[in-house]
């Protein structure tokens, strides 16, 4: 028979029992909440960028090492929105002349993985990049392959972190976990600004979830009074003390591009 002490005792384990499991629910109650609420924030994002069909722009980039010494490289993109898909983008190297000539080439894709390629004029073949190597650096700069291709919803989840003031605007902060398992980063922290709903910072965190990168854009312009380009974008190691400038200059948009321009086999012949 129980005594009163044991009875006690059963009262106050189930209590906590009940107490637990309660935490345990609403805790998952509000990381759904969360999730929907940053998957929200996302969607609106690139609904907002969606039927701009193509454009080209000029670049420019400008690697430093940690000593602040320079390389400056030209070159040109042209990318294809596609309806059913990720975005198609040609990138061609004009100066100077040791990557003169040198093409990338990335077809994303919103579920599978994203097929790329280069072409290096020096050993005059096409080079496909395996998705083992994505997270490698662009041309040796602190962008990796894989931020240089569109960022499809598809291929992360998301958590509303909060919001918060940045540069005197207002911002939705979320937090993005790619759902690729051989990406480079564990997860990246987005700034979205909440009127327009343009990205203005990203904290990239690597496979040990320490602070890799960052990336932030400056003087965003409208275009077709509808789309919104940034005019610079820097991206800084924190980890290497290198950083990579680009900047665009001379948005063509409605160029009249066709799929056919973006095939693997022609990447030899883009000049």
């Amino acid at each position: 028979m129980r005594t009163k002490r044991d009875r006690l005792f059963w009262l106050l384990n189930g209590a906590a029992i009940c107490l637990s499991i309660g935490m345990l629910v609403s805790s998952a109650a509000w990381a759904d909440e969360t999730s929907e609420r940053g998957l929200q924030i996302a969607t609106e994002a690139d609904k907002r960028d969606q039927g701009f069909g193509d454009f080209k722009v000029s670049l420019e980039m400008v690697l430093r090492n940690r000593h602040g010494q320079q390389t400056t490289r030209l070159m040109r993109n042209t990318t294809r929105e596609q309806a059913d898909d990720g975005d198609k983008t040609l990138i061609v190297f004009d100066n100077p002349r040791d990557v003169k000539g040198t093409a990338f080439l990335s077809h994303t894709h919103k579920a599978d993985a994203d097929d790329q390629w280069l072409f290096l004029p020096a050993l005059k073949r096409v080079k496909r990049i395996s998705s083992s190597n994505k997270s490698g650096p662009f041309m040796g700069s602190e962008f990796a392959y894989e931020d240089i291709a569109s960022q499809e919803l598809e291929k992360y989840s998301y958590n509303y972190i909060g919001d918060e003031q940045f540069e005197g605007r207002d911002h939705f902060k979320v937090e993005l976990f790619p759902t690729n398992a051989k990406s480079g980063y564990h997860r990246q922290i987005v700034w979205f600004d909440k009127t327009e709903y343009r990205v203005w910072k990203i904290d990239f965190y690597d496979r040990k979830n320490s602070l890799l990168k960052t990336l932030t854009y400056k003087k965003y312009h409208q275009y077709l009074d509808k789309y919104w380009r940034a005019e610079t974008m820097h991206m800084v190691n924190h980890q290497t003390g290198k950083s990579t400038t680009l900047s665009f200059t001379g948005y063509q948009f409605e160029i009249g591009t066709t799929d056919s321009d973006f095939t693997s086999i022609r990447l030899k012949r883009a000049r």
